[in-house]
């Protein structure tokens, strides 16, 4: 699904969430008009097929970020993929970006992040519910809904990081802005159209790493170029900054 030149309807489960609000922004922020609806726990319930059947209906792709910190992840991740996997192909939804866990995604070696020596082992259960998730969505997809699950490859940055790299890029902004009028690099002009690939994305995909991290902008930006334009397909992906 290439809708890099046409508007589309987004929906984004989770809307409300860090992430979730990441992702919406970018969306808006895209410049061709893509309508979003930020959905949350008040409009439905994202185990319900029922309910996400209902929200998605009239959607061309989905983005799902979503946790419920009552329940138990085990039993949480695979349900909701379920009804996230039945209730998008009843809605017609072709493309569907899922927010991940590093901690279950392969290292260079090939050995799941959470298995590498000095990982920290308390939120196992969470780690495992996760991986369960993306397995659940893997068994349950139609045939019709191209998925994908990203994740950071290590982790997001902490918001003071996040806000001073925001700072830092607005001052440059302002001033290079004379020097820079009327000119673009393609990475410039890619973000405008929404045309240009992860190089100066500020972002990369990259396996699991500990110490890799993401500004959820960034990574909001990944998860919107992989919405618009796939690249990743019914697979588990890292992406890091860059």
């Amino acid at each position: 699904m290439t809708n890099q030149g046409t508007t589309i309807k987004i929906i984004v489960f989770g809307g409300g969430g860090r992430v979730g609000r990441a992702v919406v922004a970018e969306a808006r922020a895209r410049g061709r008009g893509h309508e979003v609806t930020a959905a949350g726990r008040a409009d439905g319930d994202v185990t319900s097929a029922a309910d996400v059947e209902r929200l998605a209906a009239g959607h061309d792709a989905a983005v799902a970020a979503v946790y419920d910190t009552g329940a138990v992840p085990g039993a949480f991740f695979p349900a909701a993929a379920r009804a996230l996997a039945a209730g998008l192909g009843g809605a017609g939804v072709g493309r569907l970006v899922s927010v991940g866990l590093a901690s279950v995604l392969p290292t260079g070696s090939g050995e799941p992040l959470m298995d590498t020596p000095g990982y920290p082992q308390e939120w196992r259960e969470f780690y495992v519910g996760h991986g369960a998730g993306t397995e659940a969505l893997r068994a349950a997809a139609p045939a019709g809904l191209d998925w994908a699950v990203l994740s950071p490859s290590g982790d997001f940055t902490t918001e003071a990081a996040e806000a001073g790299t925001a700072a830092e890029a607005e001052a440059g902004t302002t001033t290079a802005a004379g020097a820079e009028a009327g000119t673009a690099t393609g990475a410039e002009a890619g973000t405008a159209t929404g045309t240009a690939t992860a190089a100066g994305r500020g972002y990369a995909f990259a396996p699991a790493n500990a110490d890799a991290r993401i500004r959820h902008a960034d990574f909001a930006r990944a998860v919107l170029d992989e919405l618009l334009a796939p690249t990743v397909h019914r697979t588990h992906a890292g992406v890091t900054g860059a």
